[in-house]
């Protein structure tokens, strides 16, 4: 009788060799399909980033133009002040010496047809 030892006792595979072939090949298209997932997931990450990136760059740029557009109108806002002062000032001036105001005829009532009565359905 002889002793026959089995192939995987004997250190070689229990598959057959076009099994273990299939299976290296398995594995090599699997690092692969690895490879080609890294790959995309870092083209999709940078894209992101990128993404982020141009929002965060226009919204800097939008907060730029407001911040450039909010001095602007209060620059307005102060020569308008400044304007209103003056004007309030000519007109207390003029009052003092408004010979209109100071005319004793304008302290009677007189009718006076108004513009928009007139116009206006009986």
């Amino acid at each position: 009788m002889s002793c026959a030892v089995p192939a995987a006792a004997a250190g070689g595979s229990a598959l057959p060799r076009s099994a273990a072939a299939e299976g290296s090949q398995q594995s090599h298209e699997e690092d692969d399909r690895k490879v080609r997932r890294r790959e995309k997931n870092r083209v999709a990450a940078q894209r992101s980033r990128k993404k982020q990136t141009q929002k965060a760059d226009k919204l800097h740029e939008e907060y730029e133009s407001l911040e450039q557009e909010n001095t602007s109108l209060k620059r307005e806002i102060g020569k308008l002040t400044d304007e209103m002062k003056h004007l309030s000032e000519v007109l207390k001036d003029h009052e003092k010496i408004c010979p209109l105001l100071h005319c004793t005829m304008n302290f009677v009532t007189v009718p006076r047809p108004d513009a928009l009565t007139s116009l206006l359905p009986r």
